[in-house]
């Protein structure tokens, strides 16, 4: 008998992971614009470390610039 229990608590317990895998609060409602997201994140981060690094002043002006359009794409997305 008592191991007829612990197996019923052992599947009740997955069913209960399994549960709260899918409804993941936290889970991108869109996949594919999350991925899009950071991927435009990763994008900024290097425009801005390369900015940082320069000495050149168009170079630089073209950086300012690239990140100023990847922060209006990222605040598109939301």
């Amino acid at each position: 008998m008592a191991r007829g229990f612990e197996s019923k608590s052992v599947a009740d317990q997955q069913a209960e992971a399994e549960d709260r895998r899918s409804t993941r609060r936290d889970a991108p409602a869109d996949p594919a614009a999350a991925l899009r997201r950071r991927g435009l994140e990763l994008a900024r981060a290097d425009a801005q470390h390369r900015l940082e690094q320069t000495t050149d002043d168009r170079y630089r002006a073209m950086l300012q610039k690239a990140v100023a359009h990847l922060d209006k794409q990222i605040g598109e997305l939301g």
